[in-house]
């Protein structure tokens, strides 16, 4: 196997299948092609892959099927394909356990770029009880946050905020997903409480919090935290 590792590619349209099968060859990856629903659910059952790349439309279910059913048994890293315009599938998608997702067309370099960040995911790097990424410092242990080496005082719903984007680093968070890990099922719905927390955490770790660096905004899905 490559050091890359072995990913799951799944569309039904044979030249998309072929152009990231090369993409993702050239890249340094194993592939492991499937048509439809039924296919992909096959191949990660007889030998799990790596990493799974899933078209939301298929000619059997779409890609939101299949992303429900391996995670009932995986958390292999899932990047979803989906076209302009289709946000609510997309928000669907990453409601049921997707890591991520390209929007067709795309450039090879940002499909690598987000495989990869999703790979990281898994490696085990998240599990280090400090996290530093440029001037910022989370100690999970200690509870503590640090910007430039000064203590920044966060409230214990903004640590939980920002624990919840650290620990899945790279991956987008939909608005729901953070709403429930932080506030609860109550909340799910409550995207202008959200929206106050993440602007008032910028504020208190962003060097520029008008132009943010750590905690970056997909439009109308969700937040992610820099890989």
């Amino acid at each position: 196997m490559n050091a890359g590792g072995r990913i799951l590619v799944c569309d039904d349209e044979p030249q998309i299948l072929r152009a990231l099968g090369v993409i993702l060859r050239d890249a340094g990856f194993d592939v492991v092609t499937a048509a439809s629903a039924g296919e992909a659910l096959d191949a990660s059952a007889v030998r799990p892959p790596d990493a799974a790349i899933l078209d939301l439309v298929l000619p059997d279910g779409d890609g939101v099927d299949v992303t429900r059913a391996i995670r009932e048994w995986s958390e292999m890293p899932i990047l979803v394909l989906s076209a302009v315009g289709e946000e609510e599938e997309k928000i669907r998608a990453l409601d049921a356990g997707a890591d991520d997702y390209v929007t067709k067309p795309f450039g090879p370099g940002e499909l690598v770029a987000r495989l990869n960040a999703i790979l990281r995911r898994t490696s085990g790097e998240r599990d280090e009880p400090k996290l530093v990424v440029g001037e910022l410092e989370v100690d999970f242990a200690a509870h503590s946050v640090a910007l430039s080496g000064s203590p920044v005082h966060l409230t214990p719903t903004e640590f939980e905020l920002l624990r919840s984007l650290v620990r899945n680093r790279g991956r987008l968070m939909t608005h729901a997903t953070l709403l429930r890990e932080v506030w609860g099922l109550a909340h799910e719905d409550d995207t202008p409480l959200l929206r106050a927390h993440v602007a008032n955490l910028r504020r208190k770790i962003e060097p520029e919090p008008s132009n943010p660096r750590f905690v970056t905004t997909d439009p109308g899905i969700g937040y992610r935290f820099a890989s």
